[in-house]
């Protein structure tokens, strides 16, 4: 399949531009990053992941994480829990309301420790039953589109994503989003297409494929493989939001690929930093940029050096002349 033949997606009432989506990353897809993402043409962008119980307490940290803009739509913002009663009531009192946000997304694939021994994200995934319930009561309230990510399963013994999505699409889920890693792996061997292929065999809701994308060669084995109706890319953005334009121009069917030189690189990463600075205070905003400058600069020469170099600096000017030296030191 070539792109040209995939480059629109409609989730419930709501027609993307594109199919490429930004998937929620807990740390990462702040404002400012998804703003770069929506720069680079994404068709949908998502929140980091919410607590469902933060917001039905009000918790101010919480409420931070939701912080949106009317240029970023289509937005869908990311919720997780796993109680039926308070995940209706926020969406009812709290999520519908929210203008800008165009999709509700229920976690039920995050494999981290703190989130899973509550019983939250993939743990769901062994809980089939509670976990269309939480879909049937969402959806039971919501004025918006309502999608559900999830994994192939909790382990290698027990994967169960064909029966867990027929559950949720019979709950009343818009969309699913598939990542073809159990909980077990986290994000270690290789995504599994065939569980993504399944699963797309086995609804009629729009399935969106997850995992190892890193590449236009990575989304078009994955559209090829499963027939997905989306791609959602995740690590494969980390300090290169190119790869967003790339899968755009790819799945239109032009051969544009744009492979970003130091320079570029160097001058997206000081922009980055530039934006973030209109969120959050400057030693915040610096602290932030010490993981996103790693990625941005990986592969360069002597970026082991420099990112050691950036991890001491608490200050912005400090950063950017740092920075436009050791653009000096690569050309």
């Amino acid at each position: 399949m070539n792109g040209g033949q995939m480059n629109k997606l409609k989730i419930k009432d709501l027609n993307l531009e594109n199919n490429v989506i930004l998937a929620p990353m807990a740390g990462i897809t702040d404002l400012t990053f998804r703003t770069i993402c929506k720069e680079f043409g994404a068709g949908l962008v998502s929140t980091e992941m919410v607590s469902a119980k933060g917001l039905y307490y009000k918790d101010k940290k919480t409420e931070e994480l939701i912080k949106t803009n009317e240029y970023d739509r289509p937005i869908s913002m990311q919720i997780f829990g796993n109680e039926p009663d308070i995940m209706a009531y926020v969406v009812e009192t709290v999520i519908n309301d929210l203008k800008n946000i165009d999709i509700i997304d229920i976690n039920m694939g995050c494999p981290a420790p703190k989130i899973v021994k509550n019983g939250d994200g993939a743990a769901l995934m062994k809980t089939p039953k509670l976990a269309g319930e939480i879909v049937k009561r969402v959806k039971a309230v919501s004025k918006k589109p309502l999608t559900v990510k999830f994994r192939s399963g909790w382990d290698a013994d027990s994967i169960n994503a064909v029966e867990f999505a027929k559950v949720i699409e019979s709950s009343g889920a818009d969309a699913i989003t598939v990542h073809g890693r159990h909980r077990e792996q986290f994000y270690s061997g290789k995504a599994d297409y065939n569980i993504i292929k399944e699963v797309k065999n086995s609804v009629s809701i729009p399935v969106i494929g997850n995992g190892d994308v890193f590449s236009v060669e990575d989304a078009l084995n994955l559209i090829n493989q499963t027939n997905c109706d989306g791609i959602m890319v995740a690590r494969g953005v980390l300090g290169n939001p190119w790869l967003v334009g790339n899968l755009v121009n790819a799945l239109n069917n032009e051969d544009k690929i744009v492979i970003p030189t130091p320079v570029q690189r160097i001058e997206m990463l000081k922009k980055h930093a530039q934006m973030l600075s209109n969120e959050l205070p400057e030693k915040l905003t610096v602290l932030e940029m010490r993981k996103h400058a790693g990625w941005y600069i990986k592969g360069l020469k002597n970026s082991s050096e420099t990112r050691c170099e950036i991890n001491k600096i608490d200050n912005l000017e400090s950063l950017y002349e740092l920075l436009d030296n050791y653009l000096k030191t690569l050309a």
